[in-house]
C-alpha cells in the first residue's frame, strides 16, 4: 500500500491499527477470512478437548484476542457478493466435478472409462429477442437479419442487422416489450426445476428400455449427475449437466463399471428423447385459467466427453460448471437481495425495462397465493427459486467434506506438538457479534495482505510446474 494515495482518515486509522494490536498480530489473527468482503465475526469461549477422557486441555476467551471477536469467512457462492470467497467456493465445485469423471477423492479412477455426457437444456422461446451468434468461420453473423420480416401490432418491426458485440447491452432484449411473455418466461422459471425432476425421471425410464432390449437388467446401471443453472441475458434459467453412466449393485452405492453394450451414443439418444418428450402443464390460475405448458426450447445440446479431448474435456467441463455454479441474475444486470412490499416497487415496473416487467410478472402472478407465492418469494431470482449447484449423492465428493479436509490441513499446520489428532476435539461457545470489518482501514490491509498471499501461491505453483517440466 502506498500511503501517498491513501486518504488521511485511512492512514490515520492504520497508524491507530499498528498501535494498539500492531499490524503483524492483527493480520494474523484475521488471516482465516483476510480477503472476504463481509466477514462475520463471533464473540466467545473455545475449548479444546481431550475426546477420550473429557479433559479440557486448553481454553480462550476472544476477549483476550485482538478485536475481542473472531473473524469468520462469509462462504457466500456469489462473485458479485464476495470474491475471495466465491473463489474457494468455485475451487471446491471444480474439484467436485472433476473427480467424477476422473477418479480420486473417493471415487475410483475407472470412472474414467463410463460413458459421459455434457447436456445443455434450454428455456423456449417467449418472444424474439437480440442475440449474438457465429459463423462456422468464427465471424458474426447479424442479429435477426429479415428480409421480409413483421411489423408486430406495436409497430415495432421484428428484424436487427447489427452485429452485436460481446459485451453489448441489447443481448437478451426483446424486440418489442409489449409482444414479450413476461409471465410465461417467470413462470417457466418457477417450473423449471420440476421440469428436470421430471426429465430424469424419464431419462431413467429411457436407460431401463435400452437396458432390456440390450438383454441387460434394468437395475444393475444407474445415471448420475452434477448439474448448474445459468441465467441467460434474456432472465430465462437453463441448466448445464453431466451425466456418467455407471453399473449398479442394487442396496449398494458403489461406483462400478457399467455394461459395455451401452455406449454413450446410445445414452446420448435416450437423454436426447427424454428433453424433447417431457412436458406438462401447470395449475391454473387467474391468469390462464388453463395453465402453462411447460417444456424445454429446441436448443437442446448433448456432446461426449473424453478425457483429452481440445474441444471439449473433462477439464473444460468441470471449469466450465464451477465458473457457473458462482453466479446467479449478475448477467441480466440485476441484483437485489430478497423482495418485500416495500422494496418490490423500485424493481418492479410493468412499463418498464424487460427485467422490471420480469420482476413485475413475479409480483402480479404471486398475489394469487397458494403455490404461486413462490413467484413473489423469488422474485429477485426471476421466478426461479432452485439450487444452483445439485448433484446425485454418488456422483463425487461433497462440498462438506471438502471443507472438512482443508480445516483439517489448517488445523495440522498449527498443532504440530499436539496430541494425536484423533484425540482431540474443538468445542466452541460462540455468539453472533455483527458482519464486516471494524474499519475501511481494517479491511484494506486484510485485503491487501490477502492478495499478496494468493499472488505467493500462484508464484509457488509456477514454479513447481517449472520443475515438474525440468523432471
Amino acid at each position: 500500500m502506498d500511503s501517498t494515495t491513501l486518504a488521511p482518515g485511512l492512514v490515520a486509522d492504520i497508524i491507530a491499527r499498528s498501535e494498539t494490536t500492531g499490524w503483524e498480530p492483527w493480520l494474523s489473527h484475521v488471516a482465516g477470512a483476510a480477503g472476504c468482503s463481509a466477514p462475520v465475526r463471533l464473540r466467545g469461549d473455545l475449548h479444546t478437548v481431550n475426546e477420550t477422557t473429557g479433559q479440557i486441555l486448553s481454553a480462550r476467551s476472544t476477549d483476550t484476542m485482538p478485536d475481542r471477536v473472531i473473524y469468520k469467512a462469509c462462504g457466500t457462492r456469489r462473485a458479485s457478493l464476495c470474491p475471495t470467497c466465491a473463489k474457494t467456493y468455485q475451487h471446491d465445485a471444480f474439484h467436485l466435478v472433476r473427480s467424477g469423471m476422473t477418479g480420486g477423492k473417493g471415487v475410483p479412477e475407472s470412472v474414467t472409462a463410463h460413458p459421459a455426457l455434457f447436456v445443455t437444456l434450454t428455456a423456449p422461446a417467449f418472444g424474439p429477442v437480440h442475440t449474438r451468434a457465429l459463423t462456422a468461420s468464427g465471424k458474426v453473423r447479424p442479429c435477426r437479419a429479415r428480409r421480409d420480416a413483421d411489423t408486430c401490432s406495436h409497430g415495432v418491426r421484428l428484424a436487427c442487422h447489427t452485429r452485436h458485440d460481446e459485451d453489448a447491452a441489447a443481448i437478451g432484449q426483446p424486440l418489442c416489450l409489449d409482444c414479450y411473455d413476461h409471465d410465461a418466461q417467470v413462470v417457466w422459471n418457477v417450473a423449471s426445476g420440476e421440469l428436470w425432476r421430471r426429465t430424469r425421471i424419464n431419462i431413467d425410464r429411457g436407460l431401463a428400455r435400452v437396458a432390456k432390449a440390450h438383454g441387460i437388467a434394468p437395475a444393475s446401471v444407474r445415471l448420475r449427475y452434477v448439474k448448474v443453472a445459468e441465467f441467460q441475458r434474456r432472465g430465462a434459467i437453463h441448466f448445464h449437466a453431466l451425466i456418467r453412466l455407471d453399473g449398479r449393485i442394487p442396496g449398494d452405492d458403489a461406483i462400478i463399471p457399467p455394461p459395455a453394450a451401452l455406449d454413450a451414443d446410445i445414452i446420448a439418444n435416450v437423454v436426447a428423447e427424454a428433453a424433447a418428450s417431457t412436458r406438462f402443464r401447470t395449475d391454473e390460475h387467474d391468469e390462464r385459467p388453463e395453465g402453462w405448458l411447460i417444456h424445454w426450447g429446441s436448443q437442446v445440446d448433448v456432446r461426449q466427453i473424453e478425457l483429452g479431448d481440445d474441444e471439449l474435456s473433462e477439464n473444460h467441463a468441470a471449469g466450465y460448471l464451477a465458473k457457473y455454479a458462482t453466479k446467479a441474475t449478475e448477467d441480466t444486470g440485476h441484483l437485489s437481495g430478497r423482495l418485500t412490499e416495500a422494496t418490490a416497487a423500485v424493481y418492479a415496473d410493468p412499463e418498464g425495462d424487460h427485467i422490471a416487467r420480469l420482476i413485475a410478472a413475479c409480483w402480479d402472478l404471486g398475489a394469487e397465493g397458494g403455490e404461486w407465492i413462490k413467484l413473489r418469494r423469488w422474485a429477485h431470482m426471476l421466478g426461479f427459486g432452485g439450487h444452483f449447484m445439485t448433484k446425485a449423492r454418488a456422483w463425487s465428493t461433497t462440498f462438506g467434506a471438502l471443507r472438512d479436509a482443508r480445516a483439517q490441513w489448517i488445523r495440522c499446520q498449527q498443532e504440530v506438538d499436539a496430541e494425536p489428532a484423533e484425540t482431540i476435539v474443538l468445542v466452541n461457545y460462540l455468539r453472533y457479534d455483527g458482519t464486516g470489518w471494524h474499519t475501511e482501514a481494517d479491511a484494506l490491509m486484510a485485503s491487501s495482505a490477502a492478495a499478496r498471499a494468493r499472488e505467493q501461491r500462484q508464484l509457488a505453483r509456477e514454479a513447481l510446474d517449472e520443475l515438474n517440466t525440468m523432471d
